[in-house]
């Protein structure tokens, strides 16, 4: 069985549907039998997460809750074989650690498990011993209990990588303020202000707020009160379009689904919110367009540097790549990263911390939505923490650690309060 880093399912259909897809159960060689899919669903569901409805469409769930279904689903199969190929890529630690023990009981029963992934706490938590890839090379097979993560680092990039510090750019004048922005219940009354180069970043559980938050600002999705200012001038207008018009471009968290066209190319995707430049009279200007995408996917180091090819051809730290020039192209000042780098490998991860810096630096505003906290703790003059929808603490640099920011993400009862 195969367990896929992109999602493969049809949002449409419930979860048990999915679970199912292509190898139904019957009733009489004619019907489905749905009663007993959902019920073999839920008891393939319960050791990971038991609160997710089988009879739920799946576009209702969170990223995190649709990747738990495609564990799942490879566990219907009694395969001896399951390939996982970044199967946390959207999980929380606890979610992990659940599906940590579920891998331990697979093996336990001579279940083999092919575990790809660039999180070397989970590699070393889970695997016996590893296969290390570079440029699509092998490098080495390693027994993990005798290495180090380091030095794993270090065969996978081909060099050893430093740990960069903190830098700043933040100066001193506002270019985005929101006030009091409401989407009914999934953000209530959010108010902060960005100010020119600086990085913010968003920390909070899964569900909090964080990605619903990002996509106001951004108007992929409608708000219900409130107000965002850009430069002074009030955003009145909804929608994606006034906010690419005022400066503002989204670097989604789901890139397949959101992010991306995937059988045009990385030319025309890169052209994407500014096409007008490249087509003053309603014809394309080819050459122009193509000099131009190639000298920004330059700067940004695509690899391989086959700007033609389908961007869906491309690893997933390049398609990223390709975003943020699609932002650079666009003139846009103020860039919403959310999740930048899931499913990213660990050396195009330290390319795109770089790039983000680098915008900061050159006078653009940045907010990254991260559910890794060093991460966060790498990049951030300023953390937000949400919790169930509203904004719950605003953290300065000087106050930044992981705990400050699991204290404020963590709900808390009455009483505990």
């Amino acid at each position: 069985a195969m367990i896929h880093q992109e999602l493969q399912q049809v949002p449409e259909l419930t979860v048990a549907q999915n679970m199912f897809l292509g190898r139904s159960l019957r009733r009489g060689g004619l019907l489905v039998d749905r009663a007993r899919q959902e019920a073999l669903a839920a008891e393939a569901l319960a050791p990971l997460d038991p609160a997710i409805r089988p009879d739920a469409p799946v576009r209702s769930l969170r990223v995190a809750q649709r990747q738990i279904v495609e564990i799942a689903r490879a566990l219907l199969d009694d395969a001896r074989i399951i390939a996982m190929d970044e199967p946390t890529s959207s999980l929380t630690p606890s979610e992990f650690e659940r599906l940590a023990a579920v891998i331990a009981g697979l093996a336990a029963r001579g279940v083999a498990i092919v575990y790809v992934s660039h999180k070397m706490d989970e590699v070393f938590r889970i695997c016996g011993r590893a296969t290390i890839m570079r440029d699509g090379r092998f490098v080495a097979e390693v027994d993990l209990a005798g290495t180090t993560e380091s030095a794993v680092v270090a065969m996978m990039v081909g060099r050893a990588l430093a740990v960069a510090p903190h830098r700043s750019s933040v100066r001193s004048e506002t270019v985005l303020s929101v006030r009091g922005l409401t989407a009914g219940t999934r953000v209530v009354d959010a108010s902060f202000d960005l100010r020119r180069g600086e990085v913010l970043g968003i920390a909070g559980l899964i569900g909090a707020g964080r990605t619903e938050l990002l996509r106001l600002v951004a108007g992929a999705d409608p708000r219900t009160a409130g107000t965002i200012t850009v430069n002074g001038r009030p955003l009145a207008r909804p929608g994606p379009r006034a906010a690419i018009a005022a400066g503002i471009g989204l670097v989604p968290e789901e890139r397949k689904r959101d992010g991306i066209v995937p059988q045009r190319s990385m030319v025309a995707n890169v052209a994407l919110p500014s096409m007008p430049r490249f087509a003053p009279r309603f014809l394309v200007r080819r050459r122009r367009l193509r000099a131009e995408a190639a000298r920004l996917l330059a700067e940004v180091n695509l690899r391989p540097m086959q700007i033609d090819r389908p961007i869906r051809l491309f690893s997933g730290g390049n398609q990223q790549k390709g975003i943020i020039a699609r932002w650079i192209a666009a003139g846009t000042q103020i860039l919403l990263f959310d999740e930048p780098t899931r499913g990213i490998d660990i050396g195009a991860k330290a390319e795109i911390y770089g790039l983000i810096e680098r915008l900061a630096a050159e006078g653009r505003s940045v907010i990254v939505v991260s559910s890794e906290l060093p991460e966060l703790l790498r990049l951030s003059d300023r953390v937000l923490v949400m919790r169930q929808g509203r904004i719950a603490a605003e953290l300065q640099r000087s106050e930044l650690s992981e705990q400050a920011i699991v204290a404020h993400a963590v709900p808390r009862s009455p009483r505990t309060a």
